[in-house]
């Protein structure tokens, strides 16, 4: 069976978790965690990184910082995760949907626009599969009406929008270092902060509402509660397994970026007769091959193909259902009907990719896929 993930190890995770250790500081904010966020920072030139138990608690703590409140209106794309959303639901906001492009499950930026009303106070995209988004539009309107943009980068470490690195432009952005994602630590994420007026209270509320980092920079002779906030910092034991990922990182990539080229180009045909449909890949996005898809016919051809390739001992599944039609929100859901947000939760098929996938096995996935359709 090829399975559809596989947690990679460098090699130096067991190595530097006992120098942790060794070190005698494990509860977070240490050596390691240092390590990881300077390492992103340089990497993709954000002013302040901060390492959060989760992808989800950096989203969290953008709608904490941004002060997010009940009545305030989040612009948020259906075709996501539910921490995407949840985040700013727990603050009190009412969620507006937005559908997905055509092109690809990603924001239809053009759609953006007619949604906003003097309530809009944030528009949170989701960089789906590590394809950006277009991020000189996103940002050209929320600069028109004076919003936040909050990039959720959960899958696109590494990736490019013209150069520059996602994760870079919103005012807040979130990575996500679950062990689904390219560079993994079990469980783990990380804030990222380019609006320079948020990095101080940023620390304040990634420390339980205190000044407890100022504290011990000698920058304050105690420290005390001084705003909200709540434990978000990760443990000096995942920041330890995420430096040996993060110094690995070419490595992981350039894998993965083989094994996807492999699906693609053998896949082509698919597209060509009008099969299936491949991920589109925008001019301005040099993407990190985190999830390699194709988009069915049909929700019943999908289902079949899906069937067909765990018989053939290939686990390939399905992706997001649409947040709007969720059991949770439906009843609270008054806008439009998503049609292309509908169409990839029914219809798309998500293919293994992991570092240690050979390329043979690859070309037994493309081979089966290309048998089915025969």
């Amino acid at each position: 069976m090829i399975g559809f993930n596989k947690p990679y190890f460098s090699g130096k995770e067991i190595d530097y978790i006992i120098e942790a250790v060794r070190r005698e500081k494990i509860s977070g904010n240490g050596h390691f965690t240092k390590l990881s966020q300077s390492f992103i920072e340089r990497r993709y030139g954000i002013p302040k990184v901060l390492l959060t138990s989760s992808c989800t608690d950096a989203l969290e703590m953008a709608a904490l910082l941004l002060n997010i409140e009940v009545g305030d209106e989040v612009i948020v794309p259906s075709y996501t995760f539910v921490s995407t959303a949840n985040a700013f639901v727990l603050r009190g906001a009412n969620i507006i949907f937005a559908d997905s492009s055509k092109e690809n499950p990603n924001i239809d930026v053009g759609k953006i626009e007619a949604l906003i009303t003097k309530k809009t106070k944030v528009i949170v995209i989701v960089h789906y599969a590590g394809f950006c988004c277009d991020m000189d539009l996103i940002m050209s309107v929320a600069s028109k009406y004076n919003l936040y943009v909050i990039e959720d980068a959960a899958q696109a470490i590494d990736s490019k929008y013209k150069d520059r690195a996602l994760g870079s432009f919103g005012h807040l952005a979130c990575f996500s270092f679950h062990e689904t994602k390219n560079i993994i630590s079990g469980e783990g994420g990380a804030l990222l902060i380019n609006d320079a007026s948020f990095i101080e209270r940023a620390e304040i509320i990634w420390e339980k509402g205190t000044n407890r980092s100022a504290f011990f920079r000698g920058e304050t002779d105690k420290y005390s509660w001084i705003d909200i906030g709540s434990s978000f910092l990760p443990s000096e034991i995942t920041a330890a397994f995420l430096y040996a990922q993060l110094e690995k990182i070419e490595e992981i990539q350039n894998k993965r970026m083989l094994i996807w080229n492999t699906y693609f180009e053998n896949l082509k045909p698919l597209e060509e007769n009008g099969v299936s449909i491949l991920p589109f890949i925008p001019s301005f996005c040099k993407h990190n091959a985190h999830i390699f898809y194709l988009v069915s016919r049909s929700e019943n051809e999908r289902n079949h193909l899906l069937n067909y390739l765990n018989q053939k001992g290939v686990n390939a599944i399905f992706h997001y259902m649409s947040l709007h039609k969720s059991a949770f929100y439906s009843s609270k859901y008054k806008g439009k009907e998503l049609i292309e947000c509908d169409r990839y939760s029914s219809r798309l098929i998500r293919l293994p990719l992991f570092y240690e996938l050979s390329i043979d096995q690859a070309q037994y996935v493309t081979n089966t896929i290309l048998k089915f359709f025969e």
